[in-house]
């Protein structure tokens, strides 16, 4: 059975060394036990499917999101059960042999900290968190509550997102993207002082919203030294930004990482861009994990790969441009000689797959991710 929505090719295969029969393996063991697992073995699967067999220990966090599947799957047979929850996250990421983890974190009370931050030390393990910057004045306190917990759990930063969305999808002006981008930055504004007192390091990603010249212009002009990037491998590109670019610029900046590789595919409107296991795509990742350790030598990377359908960007329409109006061609020509040049027929999509398939692929993409990441980029 395949999980993608063509059958596997030599092509399909070519940046993946990785993807050995183990991890084949690893697929048809997922889809057995979850066929096999009953609504009343709700205490083994709280565990990673793959517990029993050898995994291979790596440097490379997870990001929350690569599990949302499994999280899914499982709230369907427990409701009270939350997979997402820190401890229970964090534990599961070394079951799969991940470094660390990317997760909100909200408020803990002092023996959920005592717990949390001392698994993570026994097992060598990082913690990002991740929270929302304060809406007004009136959400600072939330805000506050939420990072004294990072500080208090040893997070080495906390990851956000000031522009939700993906501009060319949410916004039909140019003054919609300067407003916004104005409400960020008094966001991050109120941000600064509660970030600089509890020493926390802030790390704003680049969320397919300011292009590359616009979010070195906001660091800037916050000009603290506890605000700093997330470094999304992937999501600029979807910006028309040169991705390498765009990796060596936020370096400097750069508190934690999203790595990703991504697959393209030319469509009528643009193209299509989706998340894929590392290795199987159009980036060269050496080149972007180099860049960022010449730049910071102890920065933290996470994974984050989220199985989806591709997204589509719609590069090709007015409605894309009316919100990039200052991109010259050049970018868009490079963009689409990228995207000409490395055609995906690997891309995944899970309409017709059952809820346990989907789990299965999803666990089967971080478990190839976390192989290529040992294997061939040194973590």
């Amino acid at each position: 059975m395949s999980l993608s929505n063509q059958p596997p090719t030599n092509e399909t295969c070519r940046h993946s060394d990785s993807r050995s029969n183990k991890l084949g393996i690893h697929r048809r063991t997922a889809l057995q036990q979850l066929s096999g697992i009953g609504a009343a073995v709700l205490g083994t699967q709280m565990q990673s499917l793959f517990a029993a067999e050898p995994v291979m220990t790596t440097g490379l966090g997870l990001v929350a999101y690569d599990c949302a599947i499994r999280r899914k799957w499982l709230q369907q047979r427990d409701a009270k059960f939350d997979l997402f929850e820190p401890l229970t996250f964090l534990k599961h990421c070394r079951d799969i042999g991940a470094g660390g983890m990317q997760a909100s974190l909200g408020v803990l009370d002092a023996e959920q900290v005592r717990g949390l931050r001392d698994y993570a030390e026994q097992h060598g393990l990082f913690i990002d968190g991740i929270v929302f910057p304060p809406k007004d004045d009136t959400d600072t306190s939330r805000f506050e509550a939420e990072i004294r917990t990072a500080a208090e759990v040893g997070a080495l930063a906390v990851r956000t997102v000031v522009m939700p969305g993906r501009r060319y999808e949410q916004f039909k002006s140019s003054n919609e993207v300067q407003e916004s981008r104005e409400r960020a930055r008094k966001m991050l504004e109120l941000a600064r002082p509660i970030v600089e007192k509890h020493r926390v390091r802030f790390a704003v990603e680049n969320h397919k919203c300011e292009r590359l010249d616009e979010r070195l212009a906001l660091y800037k002009h916050l000009n603290c030294d506890w605000i700093g990037a997330c470094v999304d491998t992937g999501n600029s590109f979807a910006l028309l930004d040169d991705p390498y670019e765009v990796v060596e610029a936020l370096a400097p900046y750069a508190f934690t990482v999203h790595l990703k590789d991504q697959a393209v595919l030319e469509y009528d409107e643009g193209f299509l861009l989706a998340d894929i296991p590392l290795g199987q795509g159009c980036f060269d990742l050496r080149r972007m994990v180099d860049a960022l350790r010449r730049a910071q030598p102890k920065l933290r990377f996470n994974l984050e790969l989220i199985t989806r359908d591709p997204l589509k960007v719609t590069c090709l329409t007015e409605k894309f441009w009316a919100v990039f109006p200052s991109v010259i061609g050049r970018d868009l020509a490079r963009t689409l000689r990228i995207v000409r040049e490395h055609p995906a027929d690997n891309l995944q999509y899970l309409a017709k797959l059952s809820l346990e398939e989907q789990v299965a692929l999803e666990e089967s993409n971080v478990l190839a991710s976390l192989s290529y990441a040992h294997e061939k980029l040194g973590f």
